[in-house]
Parts: C-alpha cells; sequence; structure tokens
C-alpha cells in the first residue's frame, strides 16, 4: 500500500474504541512451504501463530461498527471504501433480510478489515500464513497433492455463490481451523503482493469466469490451479474495493502480549 495512504489510514485509526475480542483462536504451528507464485521456487518458512476458527460474521461486525461509528456505511470516508461497502445491509447497524448474522461479513474493504482487526489485538494474515493454513485437509498440514483435497475446493471455486452460508458450514481442517475453502474469499495483509492483471469485481456467479489460464505461467505448481484462482484475486484489487464473497478473519502472533485466549 502506499506510504502515505498507509499514515492518512493509522491516523485515521487512532482514537477507535477497543473492543473485546470475541473469536476463538487455534495456535497453527509454523513450518515451511513452497508457494505458488515468487521466492524463486525458495521455501518459505512460517511461524508459530494464531487464527480465528471462523470468519468474521455480521453480528461480529455489527458490535464492531456500533462501537466504532466512522465504520458505519453512512460515515465511512470513500478514501477507505467504496460504494458497495456493506450495500446489503439495511442500515448502518442491520443486516438485509436475506441475511444471517452467523453468516461471513462480505462487501468490507482492506482497510476495514484490517481496522477490525487491530481493534481485537492482532492483525490480517500474510499471504503466506493463509495459505500455509489452508494447505491442510481434515486429516494432514498438507493435502495439496490429494485429489479428493483440490477436487473439493475447485468445485466449490465452479459452483454458483450464494454468499450467505453461516459459519462454521465447511470441514474443520488439521489445525481445527473452518471455512478457509468453501465459504468466502478472505483479506490477507500483504493481498496485493502478487500482482496479476484483470479487473475481479464483475458480478458474475462463477468465478471460473474471472481468470485467464495463460496468467497461470510462472506458477510452482501448475496444477494447483485454485491456488492460482486464490493469487488472481488478490492481485486484481485495491484496498478500497469491497466485494460480496470477500470476507475476512483475523490472526495473532504466538507471542503476542495481546493474547484473548
Amino acid at each position: 500500500m502506499n506510504t502515505v495512504l498507509r499514515l492518512v489510514f493509522c491516523i485515521f485509526l487512532l482514537g477507535g474504541t477497543n473492543v473485546k475480542c470475541q473469536s476463538e483462536m487455534v495456535s497453527i504451528k509454523g513450518g515451511t512451504y513452497l508457494p505458488l507464485y515468487g521466492r524463486d521456487s525458495m521455501q518459505v518458512t512460517i511461524e508459530d501463530f494464531k487464527m480465528d476458527v471462523y470468519p468474521v460474521t455480521n453480528q461480529d461486525y455489527i458490535k464492531f461498527v456500533i462501537d466504532n461509528p466512522k465504520w458505519k456505511k453512512s460515515n465511512i470516508i470513500q478514501l477507505f471504501a467504496d460504494d458497495s461497502y456493506l450495500m446489503d445491509w439495511s442500515s448502518d447497524t442491520r443486516i438485509g433480510k436475506s441475511q444471517s448474522l452467523k453468516a461471513a461479513v462480505t462487501n468490507v474493504s482492506w482497510f476495514a478489515a484490517n481496522a477490525y482487526c487491530e481493534c481485537q489485538g492482532k492483525r490480517l494474515p500474510t499471504v503466506d500464513e493463509w495459505e500455509y493454513a489452508a494447505m491442510a485437509d481434515e486429516n494432514i498440514p498438507d493435502a495439496r497433492t490429494l485429489n479428493t483435497y483440490n477436487e473439493y475446493i475447485l468445485s466449490w471455486y465452479e459452483k454458483p455463490k450464494t454468499f450467505n452460508n453461516e459459519i462454521g458450514s465447511t470441514f474443520k481442517n488439521y489445525w481445527k481451523v473452518y471455512d478457509l475453502h468453501g465459504l468466502v474469499w478472505e483479506w490477507t495483509s500483504d493481498f496485493n503482493s502478487v500482482l496479476v492483471s484483470g479487473e475481479s469485481r464483475k458480478d458474475v456467479d462463477n468465478d471460473s469466469n474471472l481468470f485467464c489460464g495463460s496468467a497461470a505461467i510462472g506458477a510452482n505448481d501448475l496444477m494447483n490451479y485454485a491456488a492460482f484462482m486464490r493469487y488472481a484475486i488478490r492481485g486484481s484489487v485495491k484496498a478500497k474495493y469491497t466485494m460480496k464473497n470477500l470476507g475476512f478473519r483475523c490472526v495473532q502472533d504466538k507471542k503476542s502480549k495481546n493474547e484473548n485466549i
């Protein structure tokens, strides 16, 4: 993110009410993994960290905007979110009739997601932390070579979305984390560290329409198309963008002094 823009954001964030953490977290034991893009095919080391068991919900976010009015849809500064911010909510503190309080909150910008995590004494995960945790299936920490794992993920990416499934509706993985696949896309702190051209906010029901296969050149694992799609999404958004299928969850350094569990 632009240095000046980050400074403006930090100034804007100061003075916000600190909200007690409501989300359950689990420990993720660090290790190494080979990312899909970049690093000259070098293994990346991940330190131990904690991750929210579930994505942040509409109910969680309502509490956040009540305690932090600057992030209400009627008060949001256009620098920090586009016109689609919380577009399906009926008011500043009420969701739409077709929405569930237990569904993952979407149509939130990176700025808003980052502010929420900061107020919890947490932060957004890095791309590498998210991908590392998301490699796991129910039984093993790295299931990327298993056909059943990849078929499950791809089947979700290819089917029409409703964007209103409640948290916990997908499998609990090896780390005891739910919904990394099969619910919504998720923001990361360094979402734009890998740039892929394209516009990802088109109003489509099938995410496979968003990407061109030729852009997969440069991936370390050309068979891992699901991971390529995630990188494509991340590389084609900006911090103020909001999407109906993009939510977030928070993480925390394992040695953080602000641990809440």
